[in-house]
């Protein structure tokens, strides 16, 4: 009978620590779809997890090139997982959104995915706020002939054509701090 109590509190203090890791450090999730081939989801048959590091973007710190999940600016019950092109201030040549070069207004973000002309992205919905961003994918954890660290990397044919900041990593301006 004194394993009942035991249990209990194992169990009750288990649940916090998991949740609060889920919301301060991060999660594995499913990424589904063809848009960020061929970094993820290389082919059709495989369908790859990655970690998710809320601590990673816990400041809003991004640099071009990353891999991030966010909220759907079309749809908030979905999230999405695109790379990070262009941050605040830079100016980017799009595909076929309503202009053909756009300034990206402090705050916010250009996202596209790896799969140019299969993926819904900012050239469909065109800036996205930076508080959109939930997490940043770090690894693929699963399948495991794809372990590896994801690295922050930006196609040649997809760089600003002007950059907001003369550097790399750049912190958004959220709810008045930095």
């Amino acid at each position: 009978m004194m394993k009942i109590p035991y249990l209990i509190k194992t169990i009750a203090l288990s649940i916090p620590i998991g949740v609060t890791f889920v919301d301060c450090v991060g999660y594995v999730a499913r990424v589904e779809g063809a848009s960020m081939q061929p970094a993820l989801n290389p082919d059709a048959d495989t369908c790859d997890y990655v970690f998710l590091s809320r601590w990673a973007i816990r400041n809003f710190t991004v640099e071009r090139g990353d891999i991030v999940s966010l909220i759907s600016p079309k749809d908030p019950e979905q999230k999405i997982i695109k790379r990070v092109v262009a941050l605040q201030g830079d100016v980017v040549s799009t595909i076929g959104y309503k202009n053909p070069y756009v300034k990206i207004p402090e705050g916010f973000c250009w996202v596209e995915g790896d799969h140019t002309g299969n993926s819904l992205d900012s050239n469909t919905f065109g800036p996205v706020s930076a508080g959109l961003m939930t997490a940043r994918a770090t690894y693929i954890v699963w399948p495991p002939n794809r372990w590896q660290k994801i690295l922050s990397h930006l196609p040649n044919q997809r760089k600003p054509i002007s950059l907001g900041k003369s550097y790399q990593q750049h912190q958004f301006v959220a709810n008045g701090k930095v």
